[in-house]
């Protein structure tokens, strides 16, 4: 099923992912898989981990991503949609230009019917008026589990890892990434985490938080309450980075009032636009998980390069 994801990249791309895949042909990588993880509070988690090509011969530590949905990151045959981000394969070919370290990817499944509870920040959901919040406790189905999914994430997990596998532990080489809802979550775990998470990639983030199309097209109290929740969150960069986009197609076509809400909070508050915060707009792509397989690579350059050690 991998022609579909070349169907997507860029001829430069391919052609570095071509000549790493002959450089790298008796190693691409392997994978870890632990199916029933306890969690507390919440339902039953299940990990996929990358190790990249090396690490069993290797002694050196290497930083770690974390990313949500891991069901739809690397096998279509396990993805709900029979297509991938291709995650291990976008490392791969951003560790062949020279610019990026190689990384671990953690990848946490989505915990079926819980997906929206566990992906939820409680922040917002908290803030939100009566007429929203029945919206999203239908949704929900539940609880809202997200503080227990971040302290899960930002603790036990993390520390679990850092046992287990030969990692670099420190904030500036934690990355998080989701989409869609997985992205409100990334954003919620970067900022209520900042000693943990120095890196975040926040793609085509679901801003409206239900259904966009029961709301007008910029839902004055959800744009409200993210200019607020950013504002009392944010801090100083710090060294820190956060990436943003949206397609224009399908669900992310909704998207753009929310995101230029957000993108001028940031502004005002005093993070550099292209050092410390990126947001991009990919006219024609849509919410799905080929368009971003197809810029998942220049995400990890633009967040990671600068982990690159000399010398490793």
């Amino acid at each position: 099923m991998l022609h579909k994801w070349w169907a997507f990249v860029p001829a430069w791309l391919a052609a570095v992912v071509s000549s790493s895949f002959v450089a790298q042909a008796a190693d691409k990588g392997r994978f870890v898989e632990y199916e029933h993880v306890a969690a507390t509070g919440l339902t039953e988690q299940r990990l996929t981990i990358w190790l990249p090509p090396g690490y069993d011969r290797a002694t050196r530590r290497y930083p770690v991503v974390y990313m949500h949905d891991a069901q739809n990151l690397f096998d279509p045959t396990k993805s709900g949609f029979n297509k991938v981000w291709a995650a291990d394969k976008a490392m791969l070919a951003v560790m062949a230009t020279g610019k990026v370290e190689p990384h671990i990817i953690v990848g946490i499944w989505a915990p079926g019917a819980a997906r929206y509870r566990q992906y939820l920040p409680l922040d917002v959901y908290l803030a939100t008026p009566a007429e929203l919040r029945t919206q999203m406790d239908a949704m929900a189905g539940g609880p809202i589990a997200s503080e227990a999914y971040l302290t899960w994430l930002s603790g036990p997990l993390k520390r679990w890892v850092d046992r287990k596998f030969r990692t670099k532990t420190s904030r500036d080489d934690t990355t998080i990434i989701g989409s869609s809802m997985g992205g409100l979550m990334s954003c919620y775990a970067f900022l209520k985490r900042p000693r943990v998470y120095g890196r975040a990639g926040c793609v085509s983030s679901h801003w409206p938080a239900i259904d966009p199309r029961t709301v007008d097209i910029q839902n004055p109290a959800m744009t409200a309450i993210w200019d607020h929740w950013f504002a009392s969150h944010l801090g100083t960069p710090n060294g820190r980075r956060l990436w943003m986009d949206h397609g224009t197609e399908t669900l992310d076509a909704f998207y753009a009032p929310y995101q230029q809400v957000v993108d001028t909070r940031l502004a005002v508050s005093g993070w550099q636009k292209g050092t410390d915060w990126e947001s991009r707009v990919y006219a024609g792509a849509a919410h799905e998980e080929n368009s971003w397989a197809t810029r998942l690579p220049e995400i990890f350059i633009w967040l990671l390069e600068d982990r690159v050690t000399i010398g490793n």
